[in-house]
């Protein structure tokens, strides 16, 4: 076997005489491993692999041959007609390369690793965390959703299973949303304990399906006690020595103050096995050769062809692949000084089999050389200059992908002192930036290294987004609305069956079971008695709601925008936006564009919907809407989801701030009151809201590239008076209009700052009610109407002497046994409180609330 570093010593004595580690397994284990000390908190030692290609240069052939012979094994486990339907998935960072070559063994399986680079535009199947890693956020970004959806078996991959953590993660994860009957996990070397071997078997009962495990070698580590704090000692020792003497216990290259400062001893190929101490031997000459220039070589990769398995790689990519390499690796070939003879193929974090198969077939063509392969890496490792430890040499550079979790150091090893006489650096495009080509970037360091510096970027691949997505859907066919007045950018769902129950929903979703935006409830169908409650509400309060539309529009138009684009959160918000676009028209001749959109607690807003707004209009023209505050929850919602999709999509300007009816929570600066008043459209639910439904997000429903669904009611059209309500608040307009001008004027000149008194409100009911859920605390008239319209309540609090605000409240309150308590000091005019403890026991077979 091939190593390129351990000058025929095992390259895990340094450690285990320090440290008391044992490695102990298979004969061929300490060939596969060797020791190494880390700067991790939650691990000190690392298990460092000869064959992987990431810590240590090795022949490209010996890489990929491992994982390929790991691939067949698993087609002779699951036999041709199951490995014919299995769907291979490798691990960030480390294992990428092998997994990939484990699918090539399997033959015909799709193969997809997880990564930590978010793509903008591409939607996240999954994720999960890695509890011991340095790095631990795992995303899985499939351009095809249904890549983890089918039932053949799910080949998993990484470099070693040790504790099995990060893997019957991955799998329970997964086997939640896609189960499935069987699953094979792969690794180079199961290093499992005695403790956890037992582990994978429980596992596979737990969930019902079949777990196999394929290794190349298998054995386990013995840690002595107290060796976590033992290690962390002696790295820091080291690396104080090292940042002392210059030398930090191996090969470093660092950028200096002054430039470039670089120290390493002589190659390390051919130098007998004594042992050196890093730190405590002396600093080694400056490199003799000039920085030369880095030659970019261009590889002609194939036009749509994946970089790798992000998004996913297919039987199909495969071939393209296998067809173009031998030109591309030719094309390295030629550009290889006169006379090389050890040239290394440096490969970028998880970008590792395109370099793998780059190296692999340049060491068919390139006669007379010898190649080698390893790729740069997050992980921080101490190096010290001993052939009976495993990193021998550091090169620490910036990172230079712009990765989204900020700027940090990124290191190559055994590459810096090896000898090499080329090095070829692959990089994916969206890592060849100028802090890659800078004075402390990798080629520099590199070029401190070697004589030659080879540069050959792989374009990276983007799935493409949809040409376009649907246009807004508006009435008549969707909503009794007129089109003119709101367009919805969501799909249609009024075929599928979504109501459930009331007790049911409850259920499932305080068991969290299900989420409440998975299914609708049954419209409520008003009594005779209710309706006249709205109608008389309606005629009390239109001259008030009036002039809280034309005040929140006047605001809007001053501070925001003389031409909004107005797009209300649906459903509540859109009577209030279509209001806001009338006053406009009324107001100032103004002819406004009006959207509704979707956003749901716990999953935002919905992405696709802000990538129609942002390609017809300036985000920074928008301005949310919604119909009011209760204690918050859809405003912060908001601005976590807004900052999220420009991270995400790197589209900027979409401002999260929420213009709304009324604020009685006290939550946002844009407001028509700070009021707890009675809005009658709160009163009922799609037959004042266009017989729109509330919003639906469900993953069987809404794919990545849908907009978020919803129902159109035709057939309540007999019960709608959505156009009714819109109409009698505009008729009030004209009689408002000096009071909306000095009201707007007032707002304008006032401290309008959120107090968010009313979330202060709504903790402290939450502990004296003994519920401890904010979730189940819906405080504001709004939001008790629509506790008693879809929900299970308990109770209802109300501010004592509340008047005819409250009469749809208390009779709502009646029909469904709902106490109702009088409250002397309550912030807002009621509060509705959700059953904190429901099951059908607690509430009755019919809903309504009983005594627990």
């Amino acid at each position: 076997m091939i190593n390129a570093v351990n000058d025929g010593q095992w390259s895990g004595t340094w450690v285990a005489e320090r440290l008391g580690v044992e490695l102990m397994g298979d004969d061929e284990l300490t060939g596969l491993l060797g020791l190494a000390l880390r700067r991790n908190p939650k691990r000190a030692h690392l298990l460092v692999s000869n064959v992987l290609g990431k810590h240590v240069p090795q022949s490209p052939s010996v890489v990929y041959g491992y994982g390929f012979a790991l691939g067949r094994r698993v087609r002779e486990l699951l036999g041709a007609e199951e490995a014919g339907e299995a769907v291979v998935l490798g691990y960030a960072e480390t294992a990428t390369g092998l997994g990939h070559s484990v699918a090539d063994g399997i033959g015909s399986a799709p193969y997809l690793h997880s990564t930590r680079r978010p793509v903008a535009g591409v939607a996240a199947a999954g994720g999960f965390e890695e509890s011991h890693s340095h790095a631990t956020s795992h995303l899985l970004l499939p351009e095809d959703p249904a890549l983890l959806a089918g039932d053949g078996p799910l080949v998993l991959v990484d470099d070693e299973f040790s504790t099995g953590n990060t893997v019957l993660n991955t799998v329970r994860d997964l086997h939640a949303r896609y189960p499935r009957r069987r699953y094979v996990v792969v690794a180079l070397v199961d290093m499992r304990s005695a403790a956890d071997a037992g582990r994978l078997e429980a596992f596979a009962a737990e969930i019902g399906a079949r777990v196999d495990l394929v290794a190349a070698a298998s054995g386990t580590v013995r840690l002595p006690e107290g060796v976590l704090e033992k290690g962390q000692a002696l790295v820091a020792r080291y690396e104080a020595e090292g940042a002392a003497g210059g030398t930090a216990g191996g090969i470093t290259s660092t950028a200096g103050a002054s430039g470039l400062v670089a120290q390493f001893p002589a190659p390390l190929e051919g130098r007998p096995a004594e042992r050196r101490e890093g730190a405590r031997g002396t600093a080694r000459p400056a490199p003799t050769h000039p920085h030369p220039a880095v030659n970019r070589v261009d590889l002609l990769w194939p036009r749509d062809l994946p970089d790798g398995g992000r998004h996913g790689f297919t039987p199909a990519h495969r071939t393209r692949l296998d067809a173009a390499l031998p030109a591309m690796a030719a094309r390295l070939a030629e550009a290889l000084p006169p006379g090389a003879r050890r040239v290394h193929v440096l490969g970028f974090e998880e970008l590792m089999y395109a370099p793998l198969r780059l190296a692999r077939e340049l060491e068919q063509v390139a006669q007379g050389v010898e190649v080698r392969y390893s790729t740069t890496t997050r992980s921080p490792v101490l190096a010290v200059d001993d052939p009976g430890y495993a990193i021998r040499s550091r090169i620490t550079f910036p990172a230079h992908d712009d990765p989204a979790d900020g700027p940090g150091e990124r290191y190559a090893y055994n590459v810096a002192g090896a000898g090499f006489d080329a090095v070829v650096a692959v990089v994916d495009s969206a890592a060849d930036t100028p802090a890659l080509h800078a004075p402390d970037g990798l080629l520099a360091q590199l070029a401190a290294h070697t004589p030659h510096v080879l540069l050959a970027v792989v374009p990276s691949y983007v799935p493409e987004r949809p040409s376009m997505l649907p246009e807004p859907l508006r009435g008549p066919a969707f909503s009794s609305y007129a089109p003119e007045e709101v367009g919805w950018l969501l799909q249609d769902l009024s075929e599928v069956t979504l109501e459930a129950p009331t007790e049911e929903r409850e259920e499932a979703i305080q068991s969290g079971g299900a989420h409440y935006a998975e299914s609708l409830p049954v419209e409520y169908q008003p009594s005779e008695q209710y309706q006249e409650l709205f109608h008389a509400a309606l005629e009390s309060a239109a001259t008030r709601i009036a002039q809280a539309v034309g005040a929140v529009t006047e605001l809007v138009l001053a501070e925001r925008s003389p031409r909004p684009v107005l797009v209300s959160l649906a459903r509540a918000g859109t009577p209030v936006g279509v209001l806001m676009r009338r006053w406009a028209q009324f107001r100032h001749g103004l002819d406004l564009p009006h959207y509704a959109v979707s956003i749901v607690r716990g999953r935002g807003i919905d992405a696709n919907a802000l990538r129609w707004l942002a390609a017809h209009h300036d985000p920074a023209d928008v301005v949310f809407v919604d119909g009011w505050t209760g204690k918050g929850a859809i405003t912060r919602e908001l601005a976590d989801a807004i900052e999220e999709f420009e991270a995400s999509d790197g589209i900027t300007g979409f401002d999260p701030e929420i213009a709304v009816l009324a604020d009685p929570g006290s939550c946002v600066r844009t407001y028509g009151t700070r009021e707890d008043f009675l809005i009658p459209s709160a009163c009922l639910n799609s037959t004042v809201s266009g017989l729109i439904s509330r919003t639906v997000l469900r993953a069987d429903l809404v794919g990545p590239h849908d907009f978020h669904g919803a129902k159109f009611y035709r057939e309540l059209a007999g019960a709608d008076v959505s156009v009714d309500f819109l109409d009698a608040v505009s008729a009030c307009f004209p009689e408002v209009t000096e009071a909306v001008d000095a009201q707007a004027k007032e707002l304008l000149s006032a401290d309008r700052a959120p107090t968010w008194e009313g979330w202060a409100a709504v903790e402290r009911i939450s502990e004296e009610y003994g519920i401890h859920d904010v979730n189940l605390v819906k405080p504001g008239v709004g939001e008790t109407t629509r506790v008693l319209l879809r929900r299970v309540p308990w109770k209802i609090l109300a501010r004592a002497g509340a008047g005819a605000d409250l009469d749809h409240v208390r009779l709502l309150a009646g029909q469904r046994g709902v106490p109702v308590e009088e409250v002397g000091e309550l912030p807002y005019t009621c509060v509705g409180l959700i059953h904190p403890r429901f099951t059908r026991g607690a509430t009755g077979a019919d809903g309504k609330a009983v005594n627990v």
